[in-house]
């Protein structure tokens, strides 16, 4: 592919700044995983000190967390825009929204692994907060197949099941993807959609 899965998950406005320290703890996680990096190493990621850093965030568990919270809304927004400019064909709609989500994967690949591997050492009212933002991106898959059910163009057997495997298909694309591979981005989107539509019983046209 000759997209490069981006590091940064939001613009720097400047050195130490909350998104720098946002970014760099991204790029902490991603490289040692939440357990194994430390709040000295995201500070010389921001370039700053602990205690401008403590400012922002008093907590490890609080730069998870909000980096989670912040890029699930970038991808809620995604698909939704997608889902929408889709128009009413409900196999049209499923293929702009996991087109959306691939594209999203591809271009912020280590928010999206974080999100994927990380999540479990949030505990307690952080936790469900994260965990109600991540479901509130299935709960639009869910009723993309609800709706496809109803009309007749989706006729799995199973619909829960497939919205659920069919993020668990495209989040999974984290794990794998490299830059410079067989397929662009808006190729993989397209394979994926295909994936989707197969799971569910669409007609593909």
């Amino acid at each position: 592919m000759n997209e490069r899965s981006a590091t940064t998950l939001i613009p720097e406005t400047a050195r130490g700044s909350e998104a720098a320290i946002l970014n760099a703890a991204l790029e902490a996680f991603g490289e040692k995983g939440f357990y194994g990096a430390s709040m000295r190493d995201v500070a010389r990621g921001a370039k700053t000190s602990l205690s401008n850093l403590y400012n922002y965030f008093p907590a490890k568990s609080d730069l998870l967390a909000a980096l989670l919270r912040m890029a699930n809304d970038e991808l809620l927004n995604r698909i939704q825009e997608a889902v929408g400019a889709a128009g009413k064909r409900p196999a049209d709609r499923m293929s702009a929204a996991v087109r959306a989500h691939v594209r999203f994967v591809v271009e912020h690949q280590v928010a999206s692994l974080v999100a994927l591997s990380e999540i479990r050492y949030l505990t307690g009212a952080v936790r469900k907060r994260v965990v109600a933002a991540r479901d509130s991106t299935q709960g639009i898959y869910e009723e993309l197949v609800a709706e496809g059910a109803a009309a007749g163009d989706f006729l799995t057997p199973y619909p829960d099941d497939a919205a659920r495997n069919i993020v668990s298909m495209v989040s999974a694309i984290s794990t794998w993807y490299r830059a410079g591979g067989r397929l662009n981005a808006e190729e993989l989107g397209g394979q994926h959609a295909r994936y989707a539509l197969a799971l569910l019983e669409a007609p593909l046209d």
